[in-house]
């Protein structure tokens, strides 16, 4: 891994601002905080320092990470990972825009490898120095004198109980949204009553303690389908309740490879743009090829693209062994027993998981800027409140998408930064309430957003509006033009993060390289045992070359000589007058 570090070069070098306009008091930006030390406020501190900006990191834990970090008991207000975790995106995908995972690591990594990662990460771009452990954000005010400065004024406590406020000119929210579990009892009479054990699904860490027992899981998300199956390797049986199904897939793709990588072209996306209807016909019928979705209970009645699908390679197998078996929603319970809506019940249930998800608040936000415009965050592009007279606080990283969050969160960070330096300018407050309600109209109708799910995106086409904004679009003409090898992989390519720093403002020397050497990375995890294959025998492929000349040598002596003897036979000698005239 040092090595790795050692041989990374041109990190960055600078571009000519995109944007016009500036915000008379967001030009005076210069200290930043920013709340939250995971993969979102990692890359918001990297991108302050990419700007000139001074960050101070407040992060209420002892160390980075945030999510990826596994904590033997959970800690509440914080989020939590079980001890089995495989991350769904692969490395490629989830890399940040100018820093390309080891080619070692495997391309589906365990949470170890992905705090690896960002370890890694926060040395390379020295952001440690930057980040207070131990500090709980309490409060982030505006100034009495906000519509002059835009500046903040922030409180923190420290683990010790002492409390500090302090002056900002920006902020940048970057706490996630999976630290408030949703436990929705009040759904489930008779739970009050339950003889067995019930928790969510954000207290478990492993299936220890649930050996021989009789599990009931509730709810079909990623983690539900998760917990279902490592249970079941230890449990008597498991019982996967769900709701309203979900489309299940595996993180292996056609040849072995991840699947994100080969499904995830611009090509890709420009074909489901333009036949929406039939790409989601044509793989749903190839997924229940694989899967009959119908067949194992798990049928949505929602269409593939319109909700994040079950990531999970093993729930098949755990299914069709008889290890978990797929339920309806509960109706109540009674006693040790759980009754389903169909009627059917399970008696002697020892354990209950809710994996019911998650609410999300900003408690140390002022209740103006947590308005909300339907489920999601009245938030302009998911970044900015579009009431606030001066642009200076963002949430980076509150998104989700058919693709890996810390790409989506780093370009939320390179564009807040430059509007907080004033390099690019917001519309008016006016336009940005029009452009949000338009948004949400059209991810209701494209999407199955509920309170749980607030909002969606599709994943390369948002990438691209915020990078119009920061200037970092990729110009796939214009490469096709310049550097037809390179525009090859980045249209039919998998569409990785480093295509984003190839032009523009943050453009770094190494983007085309790595572009370039990305499958390179894919394959190397695999290379544990090489396959050699059998050397060609020489003497054998000598002797048949020489039997291959000779054969072909007396074919042409035989065509040679039955030419001859055809022209003779058919002489006009040996033909009648009329048949001459024929022959000509």
């Amino acid at each position: 891994m040092t090595d790795y570090l050692n041989r990374r070069t041109g990190i960055h070098s600078s571009s000519l601002p995109v944007k016009k306009r500036s915000v008379s008091c967001a030009s005076m930006v210069q200290r930043v905080a920013v709340i939250g030390a995971g993969p979102s406020g990692l890359t918001s501190i990297k991108g302050c320092l990419d700007e000139g900006l001074e960050p101070t990191c407040f992060e209420s834990s002892d160390d980075i990470g945030g999510l990826w970090r596994f904590k033997e008991k959970p800690e509440p207000g914080r989020a939590n990972i079980y001890k089995s975790v495989i991350i769904n995106s692969s490395k490629e995908m989830m890399s940040f825009s100018d820093f390309p995972p080891p080619a070692d690591l495997p391309n589906n990594m365990h949470h170890s490898e992905v705090l690896l990662y960002l370890r890694l990460y926060a040395q390379t771009f020295n952001l440690l120095p930057h980040i207070r452990f131990q500090t709980t954000v309490i409060s982030v005010r505006q100034k009495t004198n906000f519509k002059v400065t835009g500046q903040w004024e922030v409180e923190t406590e420290s683990r010790e109980g002492q409390r500090e406020t302090r002056d900002f000119d920006a902020v940048m929210v970057c706490t996630g949204h999976f630290t408030q579990p949703h436990l929705p009892l009040r759904d489930f009479p008779g739970i009050e009553r339950f003889q067995g054990k019930y928790f969510h699904s954000w207290e478990y860490c492993s299936a220890e303690g649930l050996e021989g027992k009789r599990v009931v899981v509730i709810g079909i998300g990623n983690s539900g389908g998760d917990i279902a199956v490592d249970v079941s390797r230890v449990a008597e049986k498991v019982y996967l309740s769900t709701r309203s199904g979900a489309w299940v897939v595996g993180r292996v793709g056609p040849g072995g490879l991840p699947l994100d990588v080969v499904g995830s072209s611009r090509m890709d996306a420009l074909i489901r743009k333009l036949f929406p209807s039939w790409t989601n016909t044509v793989l749903e019928k190839k997924l229940n090829q694989a899967l009959d979705h119908k067949l194992y209970g798990l049928k949505p009645k929602h269409g593939f693209f319109a909700q994040i699908p079950v990531v999970n390679d093993d729930l098949p197998a755990r299914i069709i062994s008889g290890r978990v078996a797929v339920k309806p929603n509960v109706r109540e319970f009674c006693g040790s027993s759980v009754v389903f809506v169909d009627g059917s019940t399970i008696d002697k249930v020892d354990v209950v998981v809710f994996a019911t998800g998650y609410n999300y608040s900003f408690p140390f936000l002022p209740s103006a800027l947590q308005a909300k415009c339907g489920y999601r965050l009245q938030l302009y592009k998911h970044v900015f409140p579009p009431a606030l007279t001066s642009p200076t606080l963002a949430v980076v990283g509150f998104i989700h998408s058919f693709g890996a969050i810390n790409p989506l969160a780093e370009m939320q960070a390179r564009w807040a930064t430059r509007v907080f330096k004033g390099l690019t300018a917001l519309p008016t407050e006016e336009n940005m309430m029009k452009e949000i309600e338009k948004d949400t109209a059209a991810m209701y109708q494209k999407f199955a957003c509920s309170e749980r799910n607030p909002l969606q995106e599709d994943y390369i086409p948002y990438l691209d509006s915020l990078s119009e904004e920061v200037g970092v679009r990729p110009n796939i003409p214009w490469l096709f033009f310049k550097d037809p090898t390179l525009a090859l992989q980045v249209f039919l390519g998998p569409s990785t993060p480093y295509q984003y720093r190839l032009t523009g403002p943050g453009k770094w020397a190494g983007a085309r390289q790595a572009i370039l050497t990305q499958w390179d990375r894919v394959f190397q995890p695999f290379k544990t045992r090489v396959v050699t294959e059998p050397k060609p025998d020489v003497t054998h492929s000598s002797k048949l070359s020489i039997i291959m000349f000779l054969s072909g040598a007396t074919l042409l002596c035989c065509i040679f000589y039955n030419k001859l003897h055809f022209a003779s036979y058919f002489s006009a000698s040996s033909f009648p007058r009329s048949l001459q005239l024929f022959a000509g």
